[in-house]
Formats: C-alpha cells, structure tokens, sequence
C-alpha cells in the first residue's frame, strides 16, 4: 500500500477529444494515497470521460497520467489490476447468485476459487448482505444492488477506489448504508475518486474537490474553504425582492444572485446582514440558512437544464 504522502492519481494537461468534440480540455490534478477526492460537475462537464482515462477503459488523447506512479499508456494492465470501479449501472449478472457474482467477478484477477470464496463472504458481511448470499440479484432491492455492486469493486482488494455516481436512485436509508460502508473504506486509508451530483454525500465524503464544466477545471479545494469563497457563511433568500433592495445590495457590492423571482444573497459570518434586510425591505419573505456546497456548485456552473 502507498504512503498517504505519495500520489496515486498524477494528471498532467489531460485532454480527450471524439471527432471534433473535446470533452475533457487541459486537466490536471492529482490524487494523494489515503484520500477522498470528489469530481464534480453538470451533465456533459467532462466527469465520465475523465474516469474513464483513469482506468483505461478511453485511451487519452493528449497529456500525462500516472497512476501508482506507472505511465497508463505503457502499463494499463498492471494499473487496473489494482484499481476497483464502481459503475453507475447495475450490471450484475441476473442468472446468478448474490455470492456467486462476486466469485465469477474474482475470477478476472486470477484469484484461486477458495480465496475468492473467504474473500465474497467477508464482503457480504461488510456490506451486510450475508444474509441474502444464494439469493438471485433479480431479488434484491435497489439498495441492495449498489452496495453489492461496491463489494463487487472491491473482490481484488484494490488500492484506488473509483466511483460513479454511488447512490443514483437511492431512498435516504439505502443512500446513507452506502455512504457508512464508503467512511468506513476511507478510514481504512483506501484512496477513493468519486463522482457525484449529490453536494451532501461530495461534503460528507471528499476531503478535496474538483468543480468542473465545458472539460475544464473552475476550481478546486476542501468543502469547506469553496463553501466559504464562493458562498460565504449565510444565505439570505429573498422572494419577489423590492426594486430598492436589489439597487441598496448592488451598491453595498454584496455578492449576490438575481433570479428575477427570487434574490439570493450570500453573507458572511456576523454581518447582522439578515436584520437589516428584514428590517428595511422584507417582514415575511426573507429566508436566512447556512451557505452550502450547492450553492457553490449552482454559482459556478449556472442554474440552467444540462440534456
């Protein structure tokens, strides 16, 4: 296992293009050993593309990208051998059993039938599924299906975590046995790449994240420092906003979001920003909360529809 100060994920101006499209434009990035990194961006941002290089499922159009500190394009094949995915489909096979899809799976990596026996055994009780192991998939819940999908990812013992879009679909009971068995692998020191579009599962999970869209990087940091420089601390939401307070916020420079209907103003801590708007220019329509990683991500990359 790689000490927590070395680099497992070394992206150097990584490019992708199909045709004429670029999908992934000039990137770089890096992943240390022991971290949780979060991808972040809209549909089409360059997410996808991106993972996909990084486990030599798309051969880079342009660039550097080391991963254990070997080159992808020389030594891909030691590379995903150590590299455990988590796709955001399903796709398990329906004909056979809980524990025989993480026996088969196991298989691929040339893992002796009585080793890949203990280790699917030892998953299901990790992702507490034991219980249902000579069970078909097509009898599981939704629930059931992700986190069997994770142990599956997991059957080679892998030293780079990567996750699509872990708990798509998910109800909250079923999202948050994910997210517990995800702290759990991170506190393990297993380094994790996760893409997601749920902010409060990107906070709970990633100590670092990366913003993207159109293919490039907007920025990148801990939850807590974006949240604080593109958010501040509160949040004031006014609806239908008088003319006047929208002019006195344009004069005051606050930042600010105008969305006709509604004004969303992002303070900072102690400002007393929400007695003076609701004493001057709202008594009921003034909502004030805590600024929040969404916020951030909806400031970044626009409020507009992505097909």
């Amino acid at each position: 296992m790689l000490q927590r100060s070395q680099l497992v994920i070394e992206a150097k101006n990584l490019r992708k293009r199909f045709g004429d499209f670029v999908a992934v434009d000039d990137i770089s990035f890096h992943l240390r050993a022991g971290e949780c990194l979060g991808l972040l961006g809209p549909n089409g941002a360059g997410k996808t593309s991106t993972i996909r290089m990084l486990y030599g499922f798309s051969p880079m159009t342009e660039g550097q990208l080391k991963v254990f500190g070997i080159d992808m394009r020389t030594g891909w094949r030691s590379i995903r051998a150590a590299i455990g995915v988590c796709q955001q489909d399903n796709n398990l096979d329906p004909d056979l059993s809980v524990l025989q899809n993480l026996e088969v799976f196991a298989r691929y990596f040339n893992m002796p039938r009585k080793e890949a026996r203990e280790r699917a055994v030892k998953l299901l009780e990790f992702i507490a599924l034991d219980h249902r192991m000579q069970d078909t998939v097509t009898n599981l819940s939704g629930g059931m299906m992700r986190r069997l999908v994770l142990a599956r990812a997991l059957i080679n013992d892998p030293e780079l975590l990567i996750l699509d879009e872990p708990t798509t679909g998910l109800d909250p009971q079923s999202r948050h046995q994910v997210w517990d068995r995800l702290e759990d692998l991170r506190t393990r020191g297993l380094s994790i790449l996760v893409t997601t579009h749920n902010m409060d599962e990107a906070s709970r999970l990633c100590e670092r994240l990366i913003i993207v869209d159109h293919g490039k990087i907007l920025v990148q940091g801990k939850p807590a420092d974006l949240i604080r420089e593109y958010a501040g601390h509160d949040v004031i939401e006014v609806s239908s906003p008088p003319g006047k307070l929208l002019e006195w916020v344009r004069t005051q420079g606050l930042m600010h979001d105008n969305l006709e209907h509604r004004l969303i103003i992002y303070g900072q801590e102690g400002d007393r920003l929400f007695e003076t708007i609701g004493r001057e220019y709202c008594l009921e329509n003034c909502v004030k909360r805590m600024a929040t990683l969404e916020d951030v991500f909806l400031r970044l990359t626009g409020r507009a529809l992505r097909e």
